[in-house]
């Protein structure tokens, strides 16, 4: 009978562990960032880190890797490199090894990917974030892309 109770305690022990650990990893990741496991090496900045790059724009290359409809969608940063993550890997020679590269997702979770990726060969990595977690923490650098109106017909041909 001891042993079962000391296996109970025990199973209880190290659940109890688990939900603590658990309950940290998410009191220290930035707000809004509790439910998404960060899993990369790449280390995931917050707002302020963000800004603290932004202001060094002679040493930053800021790589978004989104869509062009989620860039419109959900803005980026003033100046940024627009490489598909799924092209990542066939893009290497365009980016610069000479910067500090941020990687750029909606919730870098992909730039976190892309990170690690690229530190692995060779380039140096500042940092992942995503646009939306970064204006969500208050961060002001994000630029709402607007997409041009659409063309009317018969427009273009009046205007020459």
């Amino acid at each position: 009978m001891n042993h079962k109770l000391l296996n109970t305690s025990v199973a209880f022990a190290l659940l109890l562990g688990a939900s603590f650990a658990s309950a940290q990893q998410a009191a220290s990741a930035p707000a809004g960032q509790a439910a998404q496991v960060w899993k990369y090496k790449t280390k995931r900045l917050v707002h302020t880190e963000v800004d603290t790059l932004l202001a060094q724009p002679d040493k930053l290359l800021v790589l978004d890797l989104r869509r062009p409809d989620e860039l419109i969608k959900y803005g980026s940063f003033p100046v940024f490199l627009n490489v598909q993550n799924r092209e990542l890997e066939k893009q290497l020679a365009y980016l610069p090894k000479d910067r500090a590269i941020l990687t750029v997702s909606n919730h870098a979770q992909r730039a976190g990917a892309a990170g690690d990726i690229l530190a692995a060969k060779g380039y140096t990595i500042a940092g992942a974030t995503g646009s939306e977690d970064y204006e969500q923490e208050g961060g002001k650098a994000v630029v709402h892309i607007q997409p041009p109106p659409p063309r009317v017909a018969g427009a273009a041909s009046a205007a020459r």
